[in-house]
């Protein structure tokens, strides 16, 4: 249990101790009483918001309350003052003991030190990447490919069971589209000369090895037959084809999904048809027309057509949507609600990754979710934004490799699967990122990723240095030794478990590398000390207690720093090159 867990559990018993004494009404909803550190360092080591929160349904006011929990605070161990803030916030001080001892948990827990149990085991799908099978990888699936496994990491530190899916499109028109591509390099393989890729066809070079497989497997078969003879044959090895390159690309960022889920295998199988049914057995689907679209020009002709509508604005969406075509035929929407039902039913909670260009269908799917499910499962969807790639601050490029697109493979072999993930996780996931293959490798406080590897790299060669120093760590050290600026660190570092939960339940991993930064600005700047006192080193030569007890400051420091990468995908960096 970490200090402010500690501490919220501590708070937890007051709150008993005052509701036994009659001060609390029972059954109060404590959800929202938070433990957490005050905006403003001077104001104490912790606040507490509980006499905010409980005031209003105790039928008390928020100062009269706080002034009922603060003598019971005050009781605490290593509590030194408890102070009432404004209306009733609550801050705390602790002693240098509580950190100290908090400093030793994280030695003790090591990597374990910050997981929770906050998810309660319950059953996550985190759906993310899901392009087209039709080629590989570009930088734009990169961006919601990190942050989807990053989240499902992150979920899975907090308690949560997670399940990473791929959604295959599969059953569109753009696999025939891949399969006719795939037929002209396969024709060229043969010898024939194709010419151009006509336009409408995918022209990328990644297409001619599997036109020459198929070419050592037919022949000359299928060069000049009809279309509908050897169509499905060519879609059914272009899309083994295409996954098996997305599994590689996906692969050298370190990203493997559980279950990838077909949409040609959901169609076929009739669960369309059966959510269909459970939602007209609901009485949410009839049969009738949509309004003239408000973007459609007034003197262009609009004639309705009688469709099969699910009634999604009973459910938040601004208007009821189309399940299926007048010819019969599923609309996406109708695959896409079938699609969700069917993870929903080995789920508690659907979190989906998805690209900024899918805003628009963001409601409607909720509102499938919730009708489908009976409100039983929730569906969030985190929109990803667009990369832009520079080089020295040029825009990149595209690839003549991909035919239209800077792929995620050329960016991975160019800086490295760990300078990806890391800065791919800079930016909140809904604003654009930039990419400069040349800031991004330089060895600057301005790069993050540098930044923080260094942290990390400079502990570990503090540790060598001691070992040749000959100061070890085979007993405990002094911690009563670290000076005010040490603890301070130790606080800092404290944040670690409750910055896991936030990001969690947030579904927000760009969290951890804004904390992480943080953290390593600390022990930079604790570090730099040094530069001028010798005295204020990590290791101080003929003080080896001192230098124990800094070390050990260091190691927690550095497993924090190690336990937080890693929730990120990237591995910690032992020694700067």
């Amino acid at each position: 249990m970490s200090l402010y867990s500690r501490y919220s559990a501590l708070l937890d018993e007051v709150l008993d101790q005052l509701q036994s004494e009659g001060a609390l009404p029972e059954g109060l909803n404590r959800r929202a009483v938070a433990v957490e550190p005050p905006r403003d360092p001077s104001h104490g080591d912790l606040a507490s918001n509980a006499a905010m929160v409980l005031a209003k349904p105790a039928g008390t006011n928020p100062r009269a309350l706080a002034e009922a929990i603060a003598p019971k605070l005050r009781e605490l161990p290593d509590v030194t003052s408890v102070d009432i803030a404004g209306p009733g916030f609550i801050n705390i001080r602790l002693s240098d003991n509580a950190w100290r001892n908090e400093l030793r948990s994280i030695l003790a827990a090591g990597e374990k030190y910050g997981l929770s149990t906050i998810g309660n085991n319950e059953r996550v799908n985190v759906e993310y990447v899901s392009a087209n099978p039709t080629g590989p990888m570009h930088v734009g699936h990169c961006r919601g490919a990190v942050v989807g496994d990053a989240l499902a990491r992150l979920l899975e530190a907090a308690g949560f069971r997670v399940t990473k899916e791929y959604y295959l499109n599969d059953a569109g028109a753009q696999v025939d589209v891949l399969a006719r591509s795939l037929h002209m390099r396969y024709r060229e393989a043969l010898g024939q000369d194709v010419g151009e890729i006509p336009e409408g066809l995918y022209p990328g070079d990644y297409l001619i090895p599997v036109g020459q497989a198929l070419a050592e497997e037919f022949g000359d078969r299928y060069a000049d037959r009809p279309e509908d003879e050897w169509l499905p044959t060519f879609r059914e090895r272009g899309i083994t084809a295409m996954v098996e390159l997305i599994k590689h690309d996906l692969g050298l960022l370190g990203i493997h999904h559980d279950h990838f889920a077909s949409e040609d295998k959901l169609q076929k199988s009739g669960a369309v048809d059966k959510a269909m049914e459970v939602l007209r057995e609901k009485g949410l689907v009839y049969e009738g027309e949509l309004e003239r679209p408000k973007s459609l020009d007034p003197h262009d002709e609009w004639e309705p057509v009688e469709l099969t509508l699910f009634r999604s604005s009973q459910f938040g969406d601004d208007q009821d949507r189309p399940m299926k075509k007048s010819d019969g035929s599923w609309t996406y929407f109708g695959a896409d609600a079938a699609y969700h039902f069917q993870k929903a039913e080995n789920a508690d909670h659907l979190v989906n990754i998805w690209g900024a260009d899918h805003a628009g269908t963001v409601k409607r799917v909720q509102a499938a979710v919730k009708a489908l499910t009976d409100g039983r499962v929730d569906l969030d969807v985190k929109l990803i934004q667009m990369v832009r790639l520079f080089r020295a601050g040029e825009p990149v490029k595209m690839s003549k490799r991909s035919g239209s697109f800077v792929t995620l493979a050329d960016v991975v072999r160019e800086v490295g699967k760990d300078v990806v993930r890391f800065i791919m996780l800079t930016r909140r996931a809904d604003a654009p990122l930039d990419f400069d293959f040349t800031k991004v490798v330089e060895a600057s406080k301005d790069n993050p990723v540098f930044y923080v590897q260094y942290a990390h790299a400079r502990i570990s060669s503090l540790m060598r240095k001691a070992a040749d120093a000959g100061v070890s760590l085979d007993r405990p050290a002094d911690l009563d030794l670290l000076d005010a600026e040490e603890i301070a660190l130790v606080k800092l570092a404290a944040q670690y478990p409750r910055t896991i939960e936030g990001a969690a339940m947030a579904h927000e991993p760009h969290r951890i590398a804004f904390y992480l930064y943080d953290l390593a600005a600390a022990f930079h700047a604790l570090w730099h000390r040094g530069n001028d006192d010798p005295d204020r080193r990590f290791l101080v030569e003929n003080k080896p207690e001192l230098s124990r007890a800094r070390l050990e400051l260091a190691l927690g420091i550095g497993q924090v720093i190690r336990s937080g990468l890693a929730l990120m995908g990237v591995t910690a960096t032992e020694e700067m090159r």
